[in-house]
């Protein structure tokens, strides 16, 4: 199924078509029939594990890996065949791949060449740049004196100095700490809808995507798995793979009937569109809720999440459950406690 174009205010007509493409090494199919087409002015973001084949999409969009099947479109342009270099395309790395013997003004500067920018243009684009990602001033710095939130500013305007059609950015936030990525995440997403860049970027890390992307889309063993807003495909998981990609560990098999669920919990609401018959079963941790009565469990351990607590609970019947707390309500562990579930944080996964 063709992945649709996420409802960004910004999307406009398509630029990127991938369509059936396969990707063989030797008889194993690393990436197999994705089709996906990403919209002018959006930002995609491709997540799920390693060897899920999302790197290995990026090289075939760039022109750096070959397909076994299905072809690329760039602007409606069937790309086979043409190099990279005539791809009009960006690609930032996860290492950076910056050239230490080159201070910070001729690594940008690089793109700019292999561009085919007239020589007089280097200077101002560089400053431009420079001073567009928060590094003002730092031509003459060298590489190795950079930190790690530099050096990726720097990667980052290298990619964009030649104005590339599509910037595509493979795990471009994986070596940094989570503070500086936390922060860096939202200058990216600022500065791309600031420019009307469009971006396809690939990473592990959910919390990345969901902040950046206007469309996310889960790969799972060469396949889309999903794709939709982050809203969307956090609220309604597709499947329990991507649901227990997105941290969700409270999920069962169940048979729904008349508004209800049979559990390894007991009877659990579902919601009132909720198709009857066997199914895997969802309540995300929010829904898991203390009550004077219901499901009697046993706080095994509670883990501060800075706007809450999560607490693991060991039911009498039925495997473990996480809850959601607010601060002041988290129980203490070895408490008895008693639990109900919401069916508006209830989702009903088809059976696997």
């Amino acid at each position: 199924m063709r992945a649709q174009p996420g409802k960004s205010a910004t999307a406009g007509a398509g630029l990127l078509e991938i369509e059936d493409v396969t990707v063989r090494f030797g008889e194993r199919a690393v990436v197999e029939d994705v089709r996906l087409d990403v919209a002018e002015h959006e930002i995609v973001c491709v997540l799920g594990p390693s060897g899920s084949g999302k790197s290995t999409l990026l090289r075939v969009i760039a022109g750096l890996q070959p397909v076994s099947a299905g072809r690329v479109r760039l602007g409606g342009a069937d790309q086979a065949g043409v190099p990279v270099h005539r791809r009009g395309v960006g690609l930032m790395f996860q290492d950076h791949q910056l050239f230490p013997h080159r201070d910070v003004g001729g690594n940008v500067a690089f793109g700019l060449r292999m561009a085919g920018s007239p020589k007089a243009s280097y200077g101002p684009r560089v400053a431009e740049l420079l001073d567009l990602v928060g590094l003002p001033g730092a031509e003459r710095r060298a590489v190795a004196s950079l930190s790690g939130g530099e050096q990726q500013r720097v990667a980052l305007a290298r990619a964009l100095a030649p104005s590339p059609r599509l910037l595509m950015l493979d795990e471009p936030l994986g070596q940094l700490d989570r503070g500086l990525r936390e922060r860096l995440v939202v200058e990216l997403r600022a500065l791309f809808s600031r420019l009307g860049t469009t971006v396809l970027a690939v990473t592990h890390d959910q919390g990345e995507a969901f902040a950046l992307a206007d469309r996310v889309v889960v790969m799972r063993d060469g396949r889309i798995a999903q794709a939709g807003t982050p809203l969307e495909v956090w609220q309604r998981p597709a499947s329990e793979f991507v649901a227990r990609f997105l941290g969700f560990e409270n999920v069962v098999p169940a048979t729904v009937s008349d508004g209800m669920a049979a559990t390894p919990w007991g009877r659990v609401p579902v919601p009132a569109d909720a198709p009857a018959g066997e199914c895997r079963l969802l309540v995300r941790p929010g829904g898991v809720l203390l009550s004077p009565s219901g499901l009697d469990c046993v706080v095994e351990s509670r883990t501060f999440r800075g706007t809450h607590v999560a607490v693991a609970l060991r039911p009498h019947s039925g495997p473990g459950l996480e809850a959601e707390c607010e601060l002041a309500e988290a129980p203490e562990v070895g408490a008895s406690v008693s639990v109900t579930f919401a069916p508006s944080d209830v989702v009903v996964l088809p059976a696997e």
